[in-house]
């Protein structure tokens, strides 16, 4: 994920950026949701069953912790459909793991909202448009005035709330609204997520929206970032599944501070774009360990084999190539001058359209300016 407000203010006003000394795993705790969104790379089911038991979750923390995983984020499907999910979470804070929740906020009520708020650092609520938009994308009436609404409970509880949207062609007509409804509202962070190709994100390629759009968006968000950092505005921007947006970021940072350009450059470089298999990994519902959620391919299986061990595995091919900073990567960004920055974006978009891991990510937007190319 890209940091943009981050990264902004700490080049403006010469601070360290938030950089977490460690590894991040986004566990799919259950495949078990309430809903059936059109994106979705999990292919939840409401009448599945849990696989790993709490016993299971648990003893694996220590493994965690050899791999230095130092944050975990607890999705799904739906992770509060667990009973034992605030016990987890309870466990892995024990262990000096920062914890994060990302719901569709259904199931945040009065009840639970403290204990929500107590285990997790931070909730972040999917909203895919406004009502009639975020009703359809997700497959249930009323699940926008009810995701709102935990949001509110969360904020009227002193916890962190922050919205997660998802740029598709059945959201993007409430792109420009979802920034409006988070002023309004008054969140802590507003995560705008890139699709990737896989799941019901990969049946679903044609909701995609094009790369001028993309672009167009990219650019907006930018700038509704930077006017947030001079207006004191308090709501961090985060981008997801796109590090070419680091580009475009740099690009107009430089334009209106180039005694800066540099400092934000060396932030970029540092930051080292796609980190799937490198900082970033994930578990599924099952136990078995991918680089990232969205990845074709598993690299282990923790039911056979323990997390660190795995993580760890120098001799694994796809991890060896993945931790290479740049990548080699073929297609255009095999003469790409800023895939230092990127490193290469997406390899689940990359095999899904060209059967190739190594392949260049389908959606970069670049143009040869922008990558440098002559």
């Amino acid at each position: 994920m890209l940091r943009i407000s981050n990264l902004i203010d700490s080049a403006i006003n010469d601070k360290k950026e938030r950089v977490l000394d460690g590894n991040i795993i986004i566990w799919n705790f259950t495949n078990r949701c309430n809903l059936s969104c059109h994106h979705c790379y999990s292919y939840a089911d409401p009448s599945s069953k849990d696989f790993l038991t709490t016993e299971f979750i648990l003893d694996s923390i220590k493994d965690l912790k050899k791999a230095n995983v130092k944050f975990v984020i607890f999705s799904g499907g739906e992770p509060l459909i667990r009973k034992d999910i605030f016990e987890i979470a309870d466990a892995m804070r024990e262990e000096g793991i920062i914890t994060y929740l990302s719901t569709n906020g259904l199931y945040v009520n009065e009840k639970n909202v403290k204990d929500i708020i107590d285990k997790f650092n931070y909730i972040g609520i999917s909203i895919d448009g406004i009502e009639k938009v975020h009703d359809k994308f997700r497959g249930l009436e009323g699940a926008y005035k009810k995701s709102i609404a935990a949001i509110k409970l969360i904020q009227q509880n002193g916890g962190n709330a922050g919205i997660r949207f998802t740029m598709t062609k059945e959201t993007e007509d409430s792109f420009y609204d979802i920034f409006k409804l988070a002023e309004d509202i008054g969140v802590d962070k507003l995560y705008l997520s890139h699709l990737v190709y896989s799941g019901r994100g990969l049946e679903n390629l044609k909701i995609d929206i094009s790369k001028e759009k993309r672009l167009e968006f990219v650019n907006f968000i930018i700038d509704k970032a930077m006017q947030y950092q001079r207006d004191n505005v308090n709501i961090d921007i985060v981008t997801g599944n796109m590090e070419m947006d680091a580009i475009i970021l740099l690009e107009k940072f430089s334009k209106i501070y180039p005694e800066l350009e540099n400092k934000m450059l060396k932030k970029l470089r540092d930051w080292g774009g796609n980190s799937a298999g490198k900082r970033l990994g994930n578990i599924d519902f099952i136990g078995l360990v991918k680089p990232d959620p969205f990845f074709p391919f598993t690299i282990g299986d923790m039911n056979e084999e323990s997390f660190d061990k795995i993580w760890l595995n120098k001799d694994n091919d796809i991890l060896r190539r993945l931790r290479k900073n740049p990548r080699s990567i073929s297609g255009k960004c095999a003469n790409c001058n800023v895939i230092d920055i990127c490193n290469g974006g997406s390899r689940s978009r990359a095999y899904a359209l060209h059967n190739d891991l190594w392949a260049e990510d389908p959606s970069c937007y670049l143009n040869d300016s922008q990558r440098g190319v002559k």
